[in-house]
């Protein structure tokens, strides 16, 4: 009884008492699947179990004849649930109504004798796209709640909406908070929603890496210097510090500071003065101070590479920020959100990812956090063909390790075979366009047994792409 309920529901409506009952036994072994004969009976069964796919035959009673009652009920399903996709199961001297029929919502439409081969990989297609539009959907609902995005940060997982509730606390004061966070989980982003919703607002906002930058550099960089104190200091300069005045001076990967600089970071904390190299001037200084570390802190206080006192000065707040890896769903929403920027920025109808792309999502650990993300997610836009993306445009996986784990001395015989077959399916599916009679022809197989095959070795995604591209 469970195996039937994670089964996905399909309504056919068809007033042929024979196609009704042959669509059922070739499609009840994938659907739980209900039909009805007329548009008054399709209505309940679809109000009350909400199908994502109908097959509707647009001639109903009492006009079997005619197409009044078929287009009525391609109406209200599609004004009850617009997202609903109905495929338009019509005969060749029909085609003109069922063409109209796409033009009023219908997905697609298939043409009689039934191929239940070649109808199973359209209602498998519409199954996807009717998800890919119910997540693009949920996504723009959830870019809209103020609750799940705050200044360009987005997520909706119960860790993620700590992090909000934290900044929204920690913003309306003026202490000092430490972000702690692997590195690429988006500390620079809570740092600037904190500027942004504080008091300090009005004022700068200047980040720098303290990591980045060559330790003898560094001291200049922080707190300027004055005209002739090193070989080079031609002028006056200004530091980051005097930049910040009246605003928020982020340090970033605070815990690669050296020694002598966390002594003169702690003095500002303490007075509220800097001194600029070689200068002897006390500067007063009006700045928040946000710090952001990748290292274990505490372990860093263990073995004296951090200093205790400023570590408590810089850290009266502190926000844990998630790896990505501990964000569950937040990282599909992600990806759908990076989706979306670059396919706008580089002018690309890419709309979605196919299931393979999807589960290589999921499954992945990510140890380059948001960051990584995103940048895959460029890379796939710029190198996919096609309007879903697929792992290899993600560069998901090793390509090198696949290939030795097929090579002679690491599969046996049975695994040859359909290494074989596979290639063979690949390479007829992609010459004729996802068309399987095509396909089956060139292969010598009948098109059951290929959709069977194609099924065994996962490549419906193949199929959706090429239809993706000819559409």
């Amino acid at each position: 009884m469970s195996a039937v309920n994670t089964m996905e529901k399909l309504l056919i409506v068809e007033d042929d008492r024979e196609i009704r009952k042959q669509l059922t036994w070739g499609l009840g072994d994938e659907y739980v699947v209900m039909h009805a004969g007329d548009c008054r009976e399709a209505l309940a069964l679809f109000k009350k179990h909400l199908p994502k796919v109908v097959t509707l035959d647009l001639g109903l009673p009492p006009d079997a004849e005619g197409t009044a009652e078929g287009f009525t009920c391609l109406g209200e399903i599609l004004k009850h649930r617009p997202l609903t996709k109905v495929i338009i199961i019509t005969g060749n001297d029909d085609r003109g109504n069922a063409l109209q029929a796409v033009q009023a919502g219908a997905y697609d439409f298939y043409q009689k004798p039934i191929d239940l081969a070649e109808l199973k990989v359209i209602i498998k297609r519409a199954m996807h796209l009717h998800d890919i539009e119910e997540e693009n959907h949920r996504l723009h609902l959830a870019l809209n709640n103020k609750d799940t995005v705050m200044s360009g940060i987005v997520g909706q997982c119960p860790a993620m909406l700590r992090v909000f509730s934290a900044i929204r606390k920690i913003a309306t004061s003026d202490a000092s908070v430490l972000i702690e966070g692997e590195s690429g989980t988006g500390k620079e982003l809570v740092a600037k929603a904190i500027h942004e919703m504080g008091l300090r607002k009005g004022g700068a906002f200047v980040p720098i890496n303290c990591g980045a930058i060559p330790e003898h550099l560094l001291e200049s960089e922080l707190f300027g210097h004055e005209k002739g104190s090193f070989t080079g200091a031609h002028m006056q300069v200004q530091g980051k510090f005097e930049y910040a005045h009246r605003g928020t001076l982020f340090l970033d990967e605070i815990g690669e500071l050296p020694g002598h600089l966390q002594v003169k970071i702690l003095r500002f904390l303490q007075e509220k003065t800097i001194q600029r190299v070689g200068g002897r001037e006390d500067i007063p200084v009006d700045a928040r101070i946000i710090a952001a570390t990748n290292i274990d802190m505490a372990q860093a206080l263990r073995e004296g590479s951090f200093r205790e006192d400023l570590y408590y000065r810089i850290g009266v707040m502190t926000i844990h920020v998630p790896p990505l890896r501990e964000r569950g769903a937040d990282v599909m929403l992600l990806s759908q959100v990076f989706l979306r920027k670059f396919s706008e920025e580089y002018a690309k109808n890419v709309r979605g990812f196919n299931h393979a792309a999807i589960e290589h999502v999921q499954s992945y650990a990510w140890p380059g956090n948001v960051r990584e993300l995103e940048n895959r997610i460029q890379r796939a836009v710029l190198m996919t063909e096609s309007r879903l993306i697929e792992p290899l445009d993600l560069g998901l996986g090793d390509e090198a390790e696949r290939e030795e784990s097929i090579s002679p001395g690491h599969m046996n015989l049975k695994e040859a075979r359909d290494k074989l077959d596979r290639e063979m399916i690949i390479a007829a599916i992609a010459k004729h366009g996802g068309r399987i009679s095509k396909a089956s022809e060139d292969l010598g197989v009948s098109r059951p047994t290929l959709y069977d095959l194609i099924k065994r070795h996962d490549l419906f995604h193949m199929i959706e792409q090429h239809y993706s591209r000819a559409k």
